[in-house]
C-alpha cells in the first residue's frame, strides 16, 4: 500500500522534525521508527513525550488508513504509559488494530528499543464519520 500521502500530511510538523519514518502501513498494522538521538532529555535518554508522539503518530496513520477516502478520523483519544527510556539507536513502534468498525477504530501500540525492550504502551481510539 502506498502510504506516502499519510506521511506527507505530517510534513513540517513535530513528527517530521522527530525523524519518524514509516516502515510498513496497512489496514491491520502500521510500523514506524524514530531515532533516539535528537529526541532525548538533557541527560541523553529518550523522554516519554517522544515515545508517546511516535505511538500517537502511528495510531493516527492507522486510523486514517482504516477510515479510507470516504470517512475521516475524528475525536482521537490516546492513553500512553512510558515504561523506560532508551539511550541510543532507534525505537520502533507497532500499531495493531484491535477493533475496526464503521464508526470507531481502536489500536494497540507498543514501542520497543533495539533490544526489544518495551519503552511505551499505548491505546488509541478514534471516532470515524463520513466526509
Amino acid at each position: 500500500m502506498d502510504f506516502s500521502a499519510y506521511g506527507a500530511a505530517h510534513e513540517g510538523t513535530l513528527p517530521d522534525r522527530m525523524g519518524i519514518e514509516f516502515i510498513e502501513a496497512g489496514p491491520e498494522r502500521v510500523v514506524g521508527r524514530m531515532p533516539v538521538e535528537g529526541n532525548t532529555q538533557p541527560y541523553g535518554l529518550l523522554h516519554g513525550g517522544a515515545s508517546a508522539v511516535l505511538a500517537e503518530t502511528l495510531g493516527s496513520v492507522a486510523a486514517a488508513i482504516h477510515a479510507g477516502p470516504e470517512r475521516i478520523a475524528v475525536g482521537i483519544e490516546i492513553n500512553a504509559t512510558h515504561h523506560r527510556a532508551a539511550s541510543s539507536g532507534y525505537v520502533t513502534g507497532v500499531a495493531t488494530r484491535l477493533h475496526g468498525g464503521r464508526t470507531l477504530a481502536t489500536y494497540g501500540i507498543e514501542v520497543t528499543d533495539e533490544r526489544g525492550k518495551l519503552i511505551c504502551t499505548s491505546r488509541l481510539t478514534c471516532m470515524l464519520r463520513d466526509r
